[in-house]
């Protein structure tokens, strides 16, 4: 039997691939992991449109029993759908490693993910630096590792991209609006003119959907934005090519 690690897309039930689909509805149990994304759509509507019953798999619950999924493998066939591509969070290599190490077949489906759906703002894939998380300063009071990747990658002249915190089992979602201010907290503490008003800021959300919200503008405008529902996320640019700030410009003027 086989475990299908599958990537489902960034917005509704339609985003899987042909070839995605093909597997869930041949599998004897299907799981969702519910806590790296968010999409535009219910689990009921991903099983009318399936045809199959799937089981919510929260982090803790994944990360707990990524063995127990995969000895249900050896036996049975049996999905693994993640939100966007499987390997867009790294936290899935370690239930494709176990496979691997207990000599269970594994196929992998790619799909869609922010990390390239972020192309949409004209800003070049290839000139993106290294991408942080930023997660909610109530579970991270001294966080700092976000500001200093921002840094590392404005010292090369790279974009940064900033995945932006979520607990679904809370119904708490992090807004662009959120993420400024929390960078602008820690600039406050470590007082090194990385950041301030006039810093040209993205904000995206809901990207890979019908509905995508893209706005380009200074820190102090894009703060006073409204981008609706999750999933956010927060880009600052580096050194622009004239393209790119053509791009941007469009963006900008939306405001």
């Amino acid at each position: 039997m086989t475990l299908y690690l599958i990537g489902i897309g960034l917005s509704t039930e339609k985003d899987i691939t042909v070839k995605g689909l093909e597997i869930v509805k041949k599998c004897d149990k299907v799981y969702l992991e519910n806590y790296t994304s968010l999409l535009q759509c219910s689990v009921q509507d991903l099983e009318k449109f399936y045809g199959k019953k799937v089981i919510l798999a929260d982090r803790a619950t994944s990360e707990q029993k990524d063995e127990r999924i995969v000895e249900e493998a050896k036996k049975k066939k049996v999905a693994f759908l993640v939100v966007g591509d499987p390997f867009s969070a790294t936290t899935h290599i370690e239930l494709f490693k176990l496979a691997k190490e207990k000599k269970v077949p594994v196929q992998v489906v790619h799909n869609a993910s922010v990390l390239t759906a972020v192309g949409i703002t004209g800003l070049q894939l290839y000139k993106f630096g290294r991408i942080t998380s930023l997660p909610f300063l109530e579970d991270h009071p001294n966080l700092e590792t976000p500001y200093n990747v921002l840094k590392e990658n404005q010292q090369q002249g790279l974009h940064t991209l900033f995945l932006l915190d979520l607990k679904p089992d809370q119904q708490k979602f992090m807004t662009v609006n959120q993420a400024l201010e929390i960078l602008e907290k820690i600039e406050a503490k470590k007082k090194e003119k990385l950041i301030g008003k006039d810093t040209l800021v993205v904000g995206c959300a809901r990207l890979g959907s019908e509905d995508a919200v893209i706005k380009a503008g200074s820190l102090e405008k894009i703060k006073k934005q409204r981008f609706g529902k999750a999933p956010h996320c927060l880009i600052i640019p580096g050194k622009m090519h004239f393209r790119e700030e053509e791009m941007i410009q469009l963006y900008a003027a939306t405001l």
